[in-house]
């Protein structure tokens, strides 16, 4: 997998190597085209920054993909300049809202922005829904663990071979569970 390691790096790509629109070892998450027509449907419910479309198509797919600023902002660049929302500055940030000619192609299209949204919901089935929040907890107290223990300094080759083989068993009790 290129941009990124085994566990998802986002170097322009999800969680899990997911490009938007590529194949992952799933199928395809999002067919050519549901990224425009979601981003019309989050903006027609209120309008948005760019960030909150991130977060909302992440939090829709339970965070197990994220689409990258590098596709979401030349989207809403797309859609501002064939008229279908405007945007207006808010500090460094950019609000956008729907146009009257954006609610007409939303309402126009309302098939497509419904199978989009679809697609979403079964990609979300796919990548297994939202993780139990004990999992959450306990991923979120190793990467703590972890980071407390790296900032203490440099790992002397007793610590490192403590930690990864730690780290190793607990990968191969999980995949065996």
């Amino acid at each position: 997998m290129t941009g990124g390691d085994r566990h998802g790096g986002h170097r322009g790509r999800g969680r899990g190597g997911w490009e938007f629109g590529g194949r992952g070892p799933v199928g395809r998450p999002l067919e050519q085209g549901d990224l425009r027509w979601l981003t019309l449907d989050l903006i027609a419910a209120q309008p948005r920054h760019g960030y909150e479309i991130i977060k909302a198509i992440a939090d829709a797919l339970s965070g197990h993909y994220t689409p990258s600023p590098g596709v979401i902002y030349p989207t809403l660049t797309l859609l501002e300049e064939t008229g279908l929302i405007a945007s207006e500055a808010q500090g460094p940030k950019k609000l956008y809202r729907l146009t009257d000619e954006g609610r007409a192609e939303v309402d126009a299209h309302a098939g497509d922005i419904k199978a989009a949204k679809g697609r979403l919901a079964e990609a979300n089935a796919r990548f297994g829904g939202a993780p139990a929040p004990e999992l959450v907890r306990a991923m979120n107290n190793l990467r703590a663990a972890l980071q407390v223990r790296l900032s203490k300094g440099t790992l002397s080759t007793e610590a490192l071979n403590a930690i990864t083989a730690a780290l190793d068993r607990a990968a191969g009790e999980i995949e065996r569970s």
